[in-house]
């Protein structure tokens, strides 16, 4: 009973939408399974909605009936650790918030330092991307850009004509300095992708001799983008 007080107590503090677990309690070990079994009544009772093993949110509710959490949510444990960016989404759900894709998916990608395999959390199918470069605030909407073009035959609902003008409108938007910094982080990618931004950095008029210089001269990149798309690729030796 003293168990399933502190719990009633603690869920009042915690807003609806945010996804919680054991270690979000402070609670002895000893008690921790007891805990356990409270929430388990809470998620029968439909007090409480769970996500997977451990994982559990107070879900809001509107007119169009009960609202899930928001996906950062559902995976924030994977994106941030002690205060540090750990983390970042990437993949279809970042392209969509890019304008490259309408799709709707229930797979999250998350880009990551640290290796880790594909996981199922509820509903969503979680798998993770290396990212060699330091993930910062600052950083992640240049990574994302990035990752776009690493992807560019593999974002659904589109095709990589329709995605370039979209991705050098943004790159051109950029500061000059975020465009500095994005061939910088470029270095931590396959060749193609420094070719794909060269060739788009040099049909906006800005500078491309770093890029240049980390490319092989010889080296074809067969990558399924037209001329009319992209007009400069045959000078980074896009086919």
């Amino acid at each position: 009973m003293v168990i399933a007080k502190q719990l009633k107590e603690k869920l009042k503090s915690i807003p609806e939408g945010r996804v919680f677990s054991l270690q979000d309690f402070d609670i002895p070990m000893e008690y921790q399974p007891a805990l356990q079994r409270a929430m388990s009544r809470l998620v029968a009772d439909g007090a409480l909605q769970k996500i997977s093993k451990g994982k559990y949110y107070k879900a809001r509710k509107s007119v169009f009936g009960t609202l899930k959490p928001p996906v950062m949510e559902i995976v924030k444990d994977f994106l941030e650790r002690n205060g540090e960016l750990t983390g970042y989404i990437t993949g279809t759900a970042a392209f969509a918030k890019m304008g490259l894709t309408t799709q709707i998916t229930s797979a999250i990608t998350i880009g990551t330092k640290q290796y880790r395999r594909p996981l199922k959390r509820g509903e969503y199918a979680v798998s993770f991307i290396l990212q060699p470069n330091d993930i910062t605030a600052e950083n992640i909407p240049l990574l994302c850009i990035l990752d776009a073009l690493k992807l560019l035959n593999k974002i659904p609902a589109t095709s990589p004509d329709e995605c370039m003008p979209i991705l050098t409108r943004q790159i051109a938007a950029l500061p000059e300095a975020d465009r500095t910094r994005l061939t910088a982080l470029a270095a931590g990618y396959a060749p193609y992708v420094r070719a794909l931004l060269g060739a788009i950095l040099e049909s906006i008029g800005a500078d491309t001799s770093i890029l240049r210089k980390k490319l092989n001269g010889t080296t074809k990149y067969k990558i399924p983008v037209s001329e009319q798309a992209l007009p400069t690729k045959k000078n980074w030796n896009i086919i």
